[in-house]
């Protein structure tokens, strides 16, 4: 089925499936659009799943903002996000689509000279850097994980929301034939 779906259908999935979420927890959220059979194991409509999951949270944890608005303009940058950015680019599509929710809620663009642009750059650096200890190859999930948690500890201290952020456990490496086992910390032995 998920062969036939563009990007874009992909995002429409996504979307109707964390609005329906009353939860603070961004990975139970996620969890819910990974386990539709429309998801791939990896791909790039992680670069919207992950950002949105965690905007979901956000406005399930107390954070003021129009949801539909801020869903669109993620779907907009996610779109131009290519597969494959973490083994071409060096860089995980899961925290750049974290960086690009904290853009569109703090309204940060590339000439911004504040303290929202510079935290945003040392939150997906300190993200990326856990990723690199664990290394590879790619995981979507695991990435989506490391990703999400780093960010609940960031929303803590930029806006005050509290989210939910439970032990994570990963239902999803019979799926994925590269899964490097116990050297994940999401694994389930």
């Amino acid at each position: 089925m998920n062969q036939n779906l563009t990007f874009l259908d992909k995002c429409l999935i996504i979307k109707e499936t964390v609005l329906k979420s009353n939860s603070k927890n961004p990975i139970i959220i996620a969890k819910s659009a990974m386990h539709n059979e429309a998801i791939n194991m990896h791909g790039p409509e992680h670069h919207f799943l992950d950002g949105a999951s965690f905007m979901v949270a956000l406005r399930n944890g107390g954070l003021d903002f129009d949801i539909e608005v801020a869903l669109e303009k993620l779907k907009d940058r996610a779109s131009k996000m290519p597969g494959a950015m973490c083994g071409y680019w060096g860089v995980c599509g899961s925290v750049t689509s974290l960086g690009a929710v904290f853009s569109i809620l703090d309204e940060t663009g590339p000439l911004s000279d504040n303290e929202d642009y510079k935290d945003h750059m040392a939150f997906t650096s300190s993200v990326v850097a856990k990723m690199s200890e664990i290394s590879g190859p790619r995981c979507c999930k695991r990435n989506a994980f490391i990703s999400l948690s780093a960010a609940v500890e960031h929303a803590k201290e930029k806006y005050d929301v509290e989210l939910e952020l439970s032990s994570i456990i990963c239902e999803f490496s019979p799926r994925n034939a590269q899964c490097i086992h116990e050297r994940c910390p999401f694994y389930k032995h």
